[in-house]
């Protein structure tokens, strides 16, 4: 019995070298268009399936495998005499491997200025419904959508001859998963965005939610290429509950910010203690100097390689979780004295450039770009008499940085690249103001604030003089402005504005 493989793939990394291997199998091979020239000019014997089907490619390529002869061929249940009698009757040819991948559709819109006739010729037909005729038939047809797969069924041909039933069935779900996703994309740019649609694949169940008698599970976006905490590798310590994952997320979106050696300690999602310094070592003692009290307990994240003296440092303390893009032999065996204590390695920063922002109402979703609006000192406007040191300036931006990153009504106070206290999530921002100045104490003298929306009242500015700050970082645009401005300089000290507003909620 001949082996029969159709290849059409638009992304042909890695196709060549597949369908070799397949050829050395004793596979016969189909193949349209562009592919099949790609394949015969590296001397593969590649079968154009317009001779497979008697019927000519036409309408410009528009029909080429939309053919009775190819969907029979892929689901014709193997067992059933009934089918291959009709098979059979009808000369069609069992088609046992299907390698498809659809045109880039989602890729062409992304770009900007792209014409509608442009972006309707990228809609595939026949790879879909191939697709989709192989998957339905797993239980007898290998369908292959993505080159990282191409490995795995090679290796399992040369070793039985076939695939096996899990590996088909596995083939089987990326293929909904991937045309469900290219579905929801056409849906979504013909409606103009008014349809949204989100494809996320199960990584597993948690023992539960944000609270005991919550059921949750976690799952990962289907297209998920960048760093975040569904790509990080688990290193060792307990299963990631629900709370551990939206705190890793939160710190992993806090340290992704800075490009100096960068700690950062979180709480129940907010941080509560960062600090950059020259070395990691460094910024470890500040961050945490900025509130032990809440560091306990919490979850640590850094922006470089976890060096055997910042895993020391870390064992002396009870912490949750570690997060690092690497970590060194000698860290993980120091760590590994904790085996409770969750470790995970980010990898190298790859920072997705068009974050989505999603959020679950009651009957609805809420979505926004995510914010990552980055500020220089060109940036700012002083609205002062005096202005900021250059020094006050590197402080006022770090803790710009840190206050996106808090939950709003959110004041951050720094001094010297180190958060020295943090008032977060309060009803009232003079509130936030005091609790800031509170947590940081002593360390207030001399201290810059910042804020994440305009100051309603000049209270809290009054607050933060007396209490010893010397510079202040805020957007702007309250009734009261002008109010505020003055309070500043009858204080005499250094007020600049964003012009942009950070909060989160």
């Amino acid at each position: 019995m001949v082996k029969r493989a159709l290849i059409s793939v638009s992304n042909k990394d890695g196709i060549v070298e597949f369908a070799k291997a397949l050829d050395s199998l004793g596979f016969e091979i189909l193949s349209t268009g562009g592919t099949a020239k790609l394949l015969r000019s590296n001397d593969i014997d590649a079968i154009d399936v317009s001779a497979y089907t008697g019927f000519p490619e036409m309408l410009d390529g528009r029909v080429k495998t939309l053919h009775p002869k190819i969907h029979a061929a892929l689901l014709a249940l193997r067992d059933n005499k009934t089918h291959m009698q009709a098979a059979k009757d009808h000369e069609v040819e069992m088609i046992d491997l299907v390698v498809v991948n659809l045109y880039p559709f989602i890729e062409t819109v992304s770009k900007s200025n792209v014409k509608e006739s442009e972006a309707i010729e990228q809609i595939d037909i026949g790879g879909p419904s191939m697709l989709r005729s192989a998957a339905k038939n797993f239980q007898s047809v290998t369908v292959v959508t993505d080159p990282r797969d191409y490995g795995r069924v090679i290796q399992e041909l040369k070793k039985a001859g076939k695939t096996s039933l899990e590996t088909r069935r596995a083939l089987a779900e990326k293929v909904f998963q991937t045309t469900s996703r290219y579905d929801g994309a056409i849906a979504s740019w013909l409606t103009g965005g008014r349809l949204a649609t989100i494809t996320a694949e199960k990584v597993r169940d948690l023992r539960y939610g944000e609270n005991p008698h919550q059921r949750a599970a976690f799952y990962r976006d289907t297209d998920n290429r960048f760093t975040n905490i569904p790509n990080a590798t688990v290193l060792q310590g307990k299963e990631l509950s629900y709370n551990n994952i939206m705190d890793a997320d939160a710190a992993f979106s806090l340290i992704a910010e800075f490009r100096e050696p960068t700690v950062t300690f979180i709480k129940h999602g907010n941080p509560c203690g960062i600090a950059s310094a020259d070395t990691l070592e460094e910024a470890f003692i500040n961050g945490y100097s900025g509130d032990p009290k809440s560091a306990f307990g919490g979850i640590i994240a850094m922006n470089r390689s976890c060096t055997a003296d910042v895993a020391e440092a870390i064992a002396k303390q009870f912490f949750e979780l570690v997060l690092a893009p690497a970590f060194e032999e000698k860290a993980l065996k120091i760590l590994s004295a904790k085996p409770d204590v969750r470790v995970l390695s980010l990898g190298d920063f790859r920072i997705e450039p068009n974050q989505r922002v999603y959020r679950k109402v009651q009957g609805g979703l809420l979505i926004q770009n995510y914010d990552q609006k980055e500020l220089t000192k060109k940036d700012l406007t002083n609205v002062s008499a005096k202005k900021p040191t250059d020094k006050q300036l590197q402080d006022l931006l770090f803790a710009w940085r840190v206050v996106r990153h808090v939950k709003s009504n959110a004041i951050v106070l720094a001094k010297n690249l180190t958060t020295v206290g943090i008032g977060a999530g309060q009803m009232s921002r003079i509130d936030s103001v005091e609790i800031a100045i509170r947590k940081a104490g002593d360390r207030v003298q001399g201290a810059v604030l910042a804020s994440d929306a305009f100051f309603p009242f000049a209270d809290s500015i009054q607050a933060a003089v007396q209490a010893g700050i010397s510079a202040i970082i805020q957007p702007g645009g309250s009734k009261r402005d002008k109010e505020v401005f003055d309070a500043a300089d009858k204080a005499g000290i250094a007020m600049v504005l964003t012009g942009t507003r950070a909060f989160l909620h």
